[in-house]
């Protein structure tokens, strides 16, 4: 028998929910994550079985209903929500440190409190970096739904609820190591990156703990294949790196071009210099430059 319970997920002001909720929705997995009903709901992988959390934005605190398989993951599943969302941050010396730069001032003025949108999986999100590199971001979720579809655990009948387009948990890293590279539609050097990642994640020979950030960052640089924004992307988006910087992504290119920031790689890296430790706060400011899906809150 299912269990429904609500929690109120508390956070320090500001919360700018437009780049959070955004994002999560523009880049959503399908069957993994959607936006249903005004919230943004996904599938978990618990200790109990497979969970769905639906989080709401609020303007005090994020509402989130958890639908489990077994109740006693009920805190398991409000800690994963809250990481994904990034509650815990602390806005205000965040935006402080980057109000100090006079190109970043009027984007935090404008939206403050700007969070990094997180994954509850760090195995899974490596996955999707992989996926991500050099494609759009619908190529990067069409390649992540079709492993869904055919290595992901189908969802117990009734987790969803009515109306959900859920239907399976990421595969792991180990039931991605079954994958067939002619089922890949993607370049051979990169069919050879991910199927090397998901060996090494499933073996243990890379291990990705935000407890340990450095070595996970190591590890994973380790793997061919895998170069500096990808670790970045993992370091910034599922091991909860604060100072993860993406120099080299076309975003901040793009958005350093517009806001008069230098070009260069060397030179953006020596002006973030300014952003530290919260640079993976700043690319967040820098994308609200972009006219792009990831900045426009769902609904």
């Amino acid at each position: 028998m299912l269990h429904s319970e609500e929690r109120t997920l508390g956070f320090t002001a500001p919360l700018c929910p437009d780049n959070l909720f955004g994002h999560l929705v523009a880049t959503a997995v399908p069957g993994v994550e959607e936006w249903h009903d005004g919230a943004y709901r996904r599938t978990l992988a618990l200790p109990g079985g497979p969970g769905v959390v639906a989080l709401r934005p609020g303007a005090d605190a994020v509402a989130a209903t958890l639908t489990l398989t077994d109740p006693a993951d009920a805190d398991a599943a409000a800690r994963l929500a809250r990481r994904v969302l990034d509650l815990d941050a602390d806005p205000r010396s965040v935006d402080a440190t980057l109000r100090a730069d006079p190109v970043l001032r009027p984007l935090v003025d404008e939206a403050p409190g700007r969070r990094v949108p997180g994954s509850p999986d760090a195995d899974e999100f490596a996955v999707r970096a992989v996926l991500g590199q050099q494609v759009s971001t619908a190529a990067a979720r069409t390649h992540a739904g079709r492993l869904v579809r055919g290595h992901g655990t189908p969802l117990p009948d009734g987790l969803a609820g009515p109306g959900s387009t859920l239907t399976h948990l990421f595969p792991s890293a180990s039931a991605l190591t079954a994958v067939d590279p002619g089922e890949l539609g993607m370049p051979r050097t990169r069919k050879r990156t991910l199927l090397t990642l998901v060996r090494a994640l499933a073996d243990g020979e890379v291990v990705l703990d935000p407890a340990d950030v450095p070595g996970s960052r190591a590890a994973l640089a380790a793997l061919p294949g895998v170069g500096p924004w990808t670790v970045d992307s993992v370091a910034m988006r599922a091991l909860g790196d604060p100072d993860a910087f993406l120099p080299t992504d076309l975003g901040v290119r793009v958005a350093a071009e517009r806001l008069g920031l230098p070009a260069r790689d060397r030179d953006i890296v020596a002006h973030a210099e300014t952003w530290r430790p919260y640079r993976a706060y700043a690319t967040q400011y820098l994308w609200a430059a972009l006219d792009h899906a990831v900045n426009t809150m769902p609904g």
